[in-house]
This record gives C-alpha cells, sequence and structure tokens, in this order.
C-alpha cells in the first residue's frame, strides 16, 4: 500500500508502528517525521517510540541489508529517516534520563579517509539504541584516547578501506593496552579489506563485515558484557 493513501493519523497505535516500519524501509523520511510526532501526541514515551517504531524497523532494515535484499543506497535512506525521528526524540531522552543501549566512539584510522561504510555503521548503532559519537577520518591514537576518556564509551569502533591503514588499529589497540584501558571497552573493527583473522590479529574483540552485522555484534557483545557484571556483583 503506497503511503499517498495512507492516513497516519486515521491509524490505531499498532497499525501506525507497523507502517512506520515499511516506511523507514521505503525512506521515507517526511512520513517518519509524523508517525514519531503522532505517538509522541498520544502520550508514548520517547523511549518507546524509539524502540518500537525506530528501532524495530531499523532492525528490520539490518536483517535484509545483511542477506543481500537491501542495498547501500536504501540503507542509507532508511537510515536519514531515522534521523528526523531521532532529531525529535534525542532531546526527550536526555530530559527523561531513558536508558540506551550504550555509547560507541567509531572513526576511521590515521591515513584513511574513507568514511561511507563508517557513517552507515553509526547510522545503524543509532537505529539500534546506541548514543554514538562519530569522530570522523584519519584518527591518530591521540584523537581515540581523548575521545574514550572524555566520552567513557561501552564500544571503540575503528574502520579502514586501505590495506596500507589497517595496521594502524593494533597501534591504537596496543596503546590501550599500554594505558591499561583496553578492557574498559569493546574494540570492533571493519572495514572492505579486513576479515576475522584480521580483527583476532590485531587484539579486537570482533570484526564486522558489515553495518548489519556491527549493529547486532555491539549489541550482543553489549548485553552479554553487562550480563557477566550482573553476576559477578
Amino acid at each position: 500500500m503506497s503511503t499517498d493513501e495512507v492516513d497516519l493519523e486515521a491509524l490505531p497505535d499498532d497499525e501506525l508502528v507497523a507502517q512506520m516500519h515499511d516506511d523507514l524501509y521505503d525512506g521515507l523520511a517526511a512520513e517518519i517525521l509524523e508517525g514519531t510526532n503522532i505517538l509522541l501526541e498520544r502520550n508514548w514515551g520517547a523511549d518507546k517510540v524509539l524502540n518500537e517504531a525506530l528501532v524495530e524497523g531499523m532492525r528490520i532494515v539490518g536483517i535484509d541489508f545483511r542477506d543481500g535484499i537491501l542495498f547501500v543506497p536504501e540503507v542509507l535512506l532508511a537510515a536519514n529517516a531515522m534521523k528526523g525521528g531521532m532529531a525529535i526524540l534525542r532531546p526527550l531522552l536526555a530530559e527523561t534520563g531513558a536508558e540506551r543501549m550504550g555509547t560507541v566512539v567509531i572513526g576511521t584510522v590515521k591515513g584513511d579517509i574513507h568514511d561511507i561504510g563508517k557513517n552507515l555503521v553509526g547510522m545503524m548503532l543509532e537505529g539500534a539504541g546506541f548514543e554514538v559519537v562519530d569522530l570522523g577520518i584519519n584518527n591518530p591514537v591521540e584523537a581515540y584516547l581523548e575521545a574514550l576518556e572524555e566520552h567513557k564509551p561501552d564500544i571503540l569502533g575503528m574502520s579502514a578501506l586501505l590495506t596500507t591503514t589497517m595496521p594502524y588499529m593494533k597501534v591504537v589497540i596496543q596503546a590501550l593496552e599500554e594505558k591499561g584501558i583496553r578492557d574498559d571497552q569493546i574494540v570492533l573493527v571493519g572495514g572492505a579489506p579486513l576479515n576475522e583473522e584480521f580483527g583476532k590479529a590485531v587484539g579486537a574483540d570482533a570484526y564486522c563485515r558489515d553495518a548489519a552485522v556491527a549493529a547486532e555484534t555491539a549489541q550482543a557483545l553489549v548485553l552479554a558484557r553487562r550480563a557477566a557484571a550482573a553476576t559477578a556483583s
């Protein structure tokens, strides 16, 4: 059903949420803005709108991206639509102190100026309920260390697209080890030339082959770490 024929205001909550999943999938930014506002007017909490309408919608997008049904341009459109809804929700979430999934610091390593993959990962992580701090491109060790000190993230994500810049990931991880802060966060690495073996060799917690896998892996590792901490205490 095309959204031209759908009056979002007239839909009951469950149908409106299902329609928003479809609209996210189709990258319809105006409809996501409208749907987000309608749910808030119906006294939905910002965290409920985030989780049930946006995060769940992006989870569906992520699965089809992982399975090769959707491609980067469509995922970028979906992520862009989600950003509109997030812009409305973010200040409300901050007010309520609603717990997010966690914080991620992400950046492309020194010597590398590629950022489409990293940007996509950031959007998918935000869609999975994470607060994302994007350091941009060409990041030396110092930039990562400063960001870790300032934001105390659950996850550090590093990206590289050049075989010549990949080894810099190990430089960053070694710096974390030397400072005794390696275990303070989960380290994820990704980028076209990387693979599982490389991730293990540099000492990352996981290698993520694409943005959908990155979002799934981030959630799984954060939840596992929380469960382990709860058991330990």
